[in-house]
């Protein structure tokens, strides 16, 4: 009945293992923070309109919280025969909450997504291949013969 608990301890652990080692690498990426902050008034108002009506949404959730008289029966009902912890959390997550279940993945995705625009900067200084253009190019033009006299050099 324990290995329930321990199998999704696990799981916690190592997902916020992961996690933070994503931190650590976004920390150790050299981003330019100077092209971050011209950007951030550009994009001010959608932030602080999208803070507001986080924050009137969070109030509202809180003002309106109460407990149902007939939920405290719930937490005394025996649990059905035959049906395990991970089974009948398996069971909830995926028919009753399959939409917030998927929304907190896509929350994951937008953040791994975020991360990586976050790290990922273009420099020019940087020599960059070309495949197409060395494909493309003749030995005419790549290899150049010299007619060296002896003795001496290029």
């Amino acid at each position: 009945a324990g290995a329930e608990f321990l199998a999704m301890l696990l799981i916690i652990v190592y997902v916020g293992a992961v996690m933070v080692l994503f931190l650590f690498i976004i920390m150790m990426l050299d981003v330019d923070f100077t092209e971050l902050r011209a950007g951030l008034v550009r994009y001010l108002p959608l932030g602080i309109v999208v803070g507001v009506v986080l924050a009137v949404e969070l109030f509202f959730v809180f003002m309106a919280w109460t407990f149902a008289p007939a939920a405290s029966g719930l937490r005394r009902a025996a649990a059905p025969a035959g049906v395990s912890n991970t089974e009948a959390l398996g069971r909830i997550l995926y028919t009753d909450h399959v939409y917030l279940f998927q929304l907190a993945g896509l929350v994951l995705l937008v953040a791994m997504i975020g991360a990586i625009v976050l790290s990922l900067h273009h420099r020019p200084d940087v020599k960059r291949q070309d495949p197409g253009a060395q494909a493309a190019r003749k030995r005419e033009e790549a290899v150049r013969l010299v007619d060296v006299e002896p003795g001496r050099g290029l």
